[in-house]
């Protein structure tokens, strides 16, 4: 039997994306886009008054971001652009030190994640446990429905239908037909109710003017010193640090709504491309968006890159050729998309009482902490970092009681073994000193270590300490049963820990 090697056609035809030749995806991936970059416009300009910019200044980094991001990103149909998260990082430099500076940290920022990247910061996200993800899923949902509050709040009375008829249109909709995107045939539908009815509410016009030109490369505006470089550095790396964990967060969950992987690693490296792209486009840099991206992976199907160029495609033209009929969207459809998008993304089984009557209460614990951490500082990154050291405690004391000691003397009473069972690291190895009876045991001591492992210094200093203590009464001590690791761990580190 013999095979014949592909010719470079087919060959092509393999490396070739799937929307290039699948008119549905095609169909799919457009509109997705283009629902996001509708969504986008109001977030970023909100995002830009946080940051204390203009209005442009956001919406330039949400359109550079996501056409980077689209090319060099590791994860598929994920939206990056101006974020909260960035804005508040940034804020203090602008307000303090103007925006050449920032646009200079945005940079630097960019440097940091590329460097961050290639140190392999990305294989750190395999220690977040669930209880954080779970946690930081459903704070994030949180968090997008408290931005929409102020929109809902001492507004005229139409709102409020529209916001109904808003959900209502995305809840029943699908039910007809998936061939064009619920959210942009409600952002369609009210926006031409309103405008034909001459409803006066607020709109996407009302949040500040939209560019009318595209943005122009440039350096920034600042004097290359060593002394711009440690004013600004402090803030570029807490906005890479931020803006790695929200964009690694917002890919894993991806890789769970689609079941399949992403390069978290390329996708650390490209997010600090984009912010250095946008840098230099005199943007205010940005991170992964979870919102933006549940609109297009949950709501829309969208999973290829071409949603995410689109993204930031569609929202420079809907600002530069379409602004006056964008300017009259209303805001109560946005926030319609976004209320949908909360209810989507907040994971309800997770607070059911059969789900908390099975979890462990460390478990939920972890997850509650998570959650409030996030909501009451509006920081994802801080409430991550809270969560993964709450989980981390619970753990080390679940662990902690898992070793266990049992002493048997010998028939002749001339000698005792004491066996230790379980893992012995810096939580379960302090207490072991206090289960050897030092005063009234045999002269002869062994210690089986069989049915335990040796983890760190901690250990090696208390079997150190048990074994220095008897040899204080003249009673000799043997340890026995080590496996490799454990023998190698004590046999580097005994006697050297103490003066």
């Amino acid at each position: 039997m013999s095979f014949s090697a592909p010719s470079p056609a087919a060959r092509l035809r393999g490396l070739r994306p799937d929307w290039l030749s699948d008119p549905k995806v095609w169909r799919t991936e457009i509109l997705g886009g283009l629902v996001v970059a509708l969504a986008l416009i109001p977030e970023a300009i909100s995002f830009s008054i946080i940051a204390g910019v203009d209005p442009a200044i956001g919406l330039f980094a949400s359109f550079t971001m996501a056409v980077t991001i689209s090319v060099v990103g590791g994860r598929r149909a994920m939206i990056s652009a101006a974020t909260g998260a960035v804005a508040l990082v940034i804020a203090p430099l602008n307000r303090e030190h103007g925006l050449g500076y920032l646009v200079a940290a945005v940079i630097l920022a960019g440097v940091f994640q590329i460097v961050l990247g290639v140190l392999g910061v990305a294989r750190l996200m395999r220690f977040l446990p669930r209880s954080v993800m779970v946690g930081f899923v459903n704070a994030l949902a949180i968090l997008v429905f408290l931005a929409q509050v102020p929109e809902m709040h001492d507004v005229p009375w139409p709102v409020y239908p529209l916001i109904i008829a808003g959900l209502a249109l995305m809840v029943f909709f699908p039910k007809i037909t998936k061939v064009v995107p619920a959210p942009l045939v409600s952002i369609v539908v009210l926006t031409a109710i309103t405008v034909a009815a001459g409803i006066a509410v607020p709109t996407v016009g009302d949040k500040g003017d939209l560019p009318s030109s595209l943005p122009v490369p440039g350096l920034p505006d600042v004097p290359f010193t060593l002394d711009t470089l440690t004013t600004v550095a402090p803030y570029a790396l807490a906005m890479a640090l931020v803006g790695l964990m929200e964009s690694l967060m917002t890919a894993k969950l991806v890789d769970d709504i689609t079941d399949t992987r992403s390069s978290k690693t390329r996708e650390s490296i490209g997010q600090g491309i984009a912010n250095i792209v946008t840098g230099f486009f005199g943007g205010m840099g940005g991170c992964a968006m979870i919102g933006q991206t549940m609109i297009n992976v949950r709501v829309s199907g969208a999973r290829t890159r071409l949603s995410t160029f689109l993204a930031g495609a569609f929202l420079m033209v809907l600002c530069v050729v379409f602004g006056p009929v964008v300017s009259d969207i209303p805001m109560a459809a946005l926030v319609a998309v976004m209320v949908m998008v909360c209810f989507a993304t907040f994971d309800w089984h997770s607070i059911a009482p059969k789900t908390l009557k099975r979890l462990p209460l460390g478990e939920t614990m972890v997850m509650v902490v998570t959650v409030a951490v996030v909501v009451a500082t509006h920081n994802l990154a801080i409430g991550v970092v809270v969560g993964t050291v709450t989980a981390t405690v619970v753990f080390a004391r679940r662990v902690a009681h898992h070793a266990d000691v049992s002493a048997a003397v010998t028939p002749d009473g001339t000698q005792v073994v004491y066996s230790v069972t379980g893992e012995l690291f810096f939580a379960s190895a302090n207490d072991l000193v206090t289960r050897f009876d030092y005063a009234t045991d045999p002269d002869k001591v062994v210690i089986d270590l069989t049915a335990a492992h040796i983890w760190d210094a901690s250990s090696v200093a208390a079997l150190d300490a048990i074994t220095g203590k008897y040899e204080q009464r003249g009673k000799q001590v043997e340890i026995v049963g080590l496996n490799e690791h454990s023998a190698t761990m004590h046999g580097n580190l005994s006697g050297e820990l103490t003066s």
